[in-house]
């Protein structure tokens, strides 16, 4: 298919991408054949033709397509973290972070940075600090929340638990620290 149709697919188990130049619909034809030669179908619920240089598209929690530089305002095509990827994150931390949770904080902290640090290994490719910014903002409003209520602070406790202090007193993973760093991949 490559070479005639000039497409080249990007899989990954059963979900895969065609991208294809100027032939997205010989290339979408030809994928319903093959599927049907094989005894599968398309999901036609999740398949469209979409042009990638200008929408954007999701594939495996990240965003595809153009993307504005926040700095100059120039567009350019990349990969970023999709909002419903983060979205999934959320209802993680809140679990971890139930006001319920009576583990010690250094069981909660690390079970925290656990699951912050897979997210960020997983979403380690591409545009990823507004996400990552994103997620840093919403960890460090649901830490205060719980350990306000914890320490029974009457106040809002911002000067108790500033994001100083929760990012790295109380040793709560950045993830805004990890996008400066190394790519994940080159810490092993």
């Amino acid at each position: 298919m490559g070479e005639k149709l000039q497409a080249c697919v990007v899989s990954y188990a059963d979900d895969f991408v065609i991208l294809s130049r100027h032939r997205a619909r010989e290339a979408l034809a030809w994928t319903r054949q093959v599927m049907i030669r094989m005894g599968l179908a398309l999901n036609e619920a999740k398949t469209s033709i979409r042009r990638a240089r200008e929408e954007q598209f999701d594939f495996l929690g990240y965003t595809f397509g153009p993307h504005r530089f926040r700095k100059d305002g120039h567009w350019y095509l990349g990969a970023s973290p999709s909002r419903k990827s983060l979205a999934r994150l959320k209802p993680k931390v809140r679990v971890i972070l139930n006001p319920g949770n009576v583990g010690a904080w250094p069981v909660v902290r690390d079970r925290l940075n656990a699951l912050l640090r897979g997210w960020s290994s997983y979403f380690s490719y591409g545009t990823r600090l507004p996400a990552y910014r994103a997620a840093d903002n919403y960890v460090y409003k649901r830490v205060l929340h719980f350990l306000r209520r914890r320490h029974k602070v009457p106040t809002r406790g911002t000067r108790r638990f500033s994001d100083a202090v929760v990012f790295s007193e109380l040793g709560v993973l950045r993830l805004r620290h990890v996008h400066l760093g190394l790519p994940s991949c080159a810490l092993r």
